[in-house]
């Protein structure tokens, strides 16, 4: 009946996800029905700001309105549903009707159902139809979900309306918690699947302070990324932030269960399972060790770096770059780049501050800081310290900071590398000339044989 009712109610072909039917009561006194669409309407974000959610609002059972504005908030614009209302006036326009004190209640109520229902959904494959008391003064009447026995239904519904709970996220602070606990993602250790916020903190090491995460462009970038080589030597999970909106999601969500959300991709970070006092004295040996050749590359990339520092937060890389605290990510500026209205003079004032970070174990820095110390500055060792800046920012997903130059010096070494004397550019090839064509008559083909010899076998 619930899934026949909804069909009729939304015109739609497809089945609901999940629904749910109760009676408020207390301070305002009402009924509803409230449906997730089992597949996404054709323009669900095209008009994101101008589209409402397709509630009928009835008062005393008399149609008022098919969509009622700021009934629920925008990011649930894909709920349809029916709420009936007795504490509403009939003898008002609709315009008097939408500022009614009464329609601010209602609207809280229905956003906590709605929310409910979503988590009811989140826990269905583990706790089964189990219902859960919100410890308020509503009685629901029935709630039920569209499940199959070997498929998690929310995850059905995650990949079709989870962008709604991140603009849910960064719109609505009062229901924020809630709304985090309904986040999914793709992990270091989720494999096909994703992850949810309260399964991370579960399967956090004992040592482990912070939840990490990872932004980038999609899931096999952010896996080749070298700011997961300490994580995966560590076996510490890492989610990966793929949807360009988690970005801007990502902001407003600080800490979660008391555990702070850190940027593997950001200065800061810190493991909680080393000796800090230990970690402390090797760090300072080896600042010292390579003074020489973070004061040449500070002085070399002038502004093109915030500071040169001695990092082990890489394992097999040799340089990465990262970003400040409070900056934006690599990928936040390939984000704000990518706008239809960016500006360059704009661009030019969000850039973040990067700091480039060697690793001190990698060959490569290690042989660059001797010859750093025995030959000093020199033609060779500028143009391979640039290309060093160049290969750590591309890794970063940052891009090179003169593209002409960075092709022109990779050009240079490839060059050496097939020990060419010269590139000066070589003669054209020359043409020989074609020789004459001979005409052969002796092979041309008389069509008046041919009609003489059929005429004789006739």
């Amino acid at each position: 009946e619930y899934r026949s009712f909804y069909k009729t109610l939304s015109k739609d072909t497809a089945d609901p996800t999940t629904w749910i039917h109760f009676k408020a009561e207390g301070e305002v006194e009402f009924k509803s029905i409230l449906f997730v669409p089992g597949q996404v309407p054709f323009d669900m974000y095209d008009s994101y700001h101008n589209k409402n959610a397709q509630l009928r609002l009835y008062v005393r059972k008399v149609l008022i309105t098919d969509e009622f504005e700021d009934l629920v908030p925008r990011y649930l614009n894909f709920l349809r549903g029916v709420v009936d209302s007795d504490d509403l006036p009939l003898n008002v326009s609709r315009e008097t009707l939408q500022q009614h004190k009464v329609l601010k209640v209602m609207g809280k109520k229905l956003v906590r159902k709605a929310l409910e229902m979503l988590r009811k959904l989140a826990q269905a494959k583990e706790k089964g139809d189990d219902d859960e008391d919100d410890g308020d003064d509503e009685d629901d009447e029935d709630s039920e979900g569209d499940a199959e026995d070997d498929e998690d239904p929310y995850i059905g519904f995650w990949n079709k309306f989870g962008k709604n709970i991140k603009l849910g996220i960064i719109e609505d602070s009062a229901n924020r918690s809630k709304l985090t606990k309904l986040l999914r993602y793709k992990s270091s250790k989720s494999g096909e699947g994703f992850t949810s916020l309260e399964e991370y903190v579960e399967n956090m090491k004992d040592w482990q302070k912070a939840i990490y995460y990872i932004a980038g462009e999609s899931v096999e970038t952010v896996e080749a990324s070298p700011f997961l080589e300490k994580c995966q030597a560590k076996d510490v999970e890492v989610l990966y932030m793929v949807d360009p909106i988690d970005e801007y999601a990502i902001q407003h969500v600080t800490e979660f269960d008391g555990k702070k959300l850190q940027s593997v991709t950001k200065e800061g970070l810190k493991f909680g399972d080393e000796d800090e006092d230990l970690e402390k004295r090797r760090m300072a040996l080896y600042k010292e060790t390579f003074k020489p050749l973070t004061d040449y590359l500070k002085t070399l990339y002038g502004d093109a770096v915030t500071k040169v520092a001695v990092s082990k937060r890489i394992e097999t890389t040799p340089t990465v770059i990262v970003t400040s605290q409070y900056g934006n990510s690599a990928n936040m500026e390939r984000i704000m780049r990518a706008q239809a209205f960016s500006e360059k003079q704009n661009m030019a004032m969000m850039q973040t501050q990067k700091t480039m970070e060697i690793n001190p174990r990698h060959p490569i820095v290690a042989r660059l800081n001797e010859v750093v110390k025995a030959e000093g500055d020199d033609e060779a060792m500028s143009d391979l310290a640039w290309l060093l800046l160049d290969n750590a920012l591309m890794q970063s997903g940052f891009e090179p900071t003169d593209f002409a130059a960075f092709s022109t010096r990779a050009l240079s070494i490839i060059s050496k590398g097939l020990t060419l004397e010269s590139t000066d550019l070589l003669p054209e090839i020359e043409v020989p000339d074609e020789p004459e064509e001979e005409e052969e008559e002796d092979d041309a083909v008389d069509l008046d044989d041919f009609e003489d010899e059929g005429s004789d076998e006739l």
